[in-house]
């Protein structure tokens, strides 16, 4: 039967490893790789001509749905008056 002090002391050596762990695997990883060097950040000139282009084609892709649907719906008064 192991003795107490021995228990003890075995049960505080692992509570120390268990909580040293997570600290050395912090101290083991790298540092985390920021943005490369070589591609600057975008300007904001940048980025309000890309809000322009995706506007602009949000605006188009709205106006093609909207086409569709008026031509559906002169079709449709077009085929019902076909079939009669």
């Amino acid at each position: 039967m192991i003795s107490r002090i021995a228990h003890l002391s075995l049960a505080t050596l692992i509570s120390a490893a268990l909580a040293i762990s997570p600290i050395s695997v912090i101290a083991a990883d790298p540092a985390p790789a920021s943005a490369p060097a070589a591609a600057p950040a975008a300007t904001p000139t940048d980025k309000a001509a890309e809000k322009k282009a995706n506007k602009a084609a949000k605006k188009e892709k709205k106006t093609e749905k909207k086409a569709k649907k008026k031509s559906k719906k002169k079709a449709k008064p077009a085929a019902d008056a076909a079939t009669q």
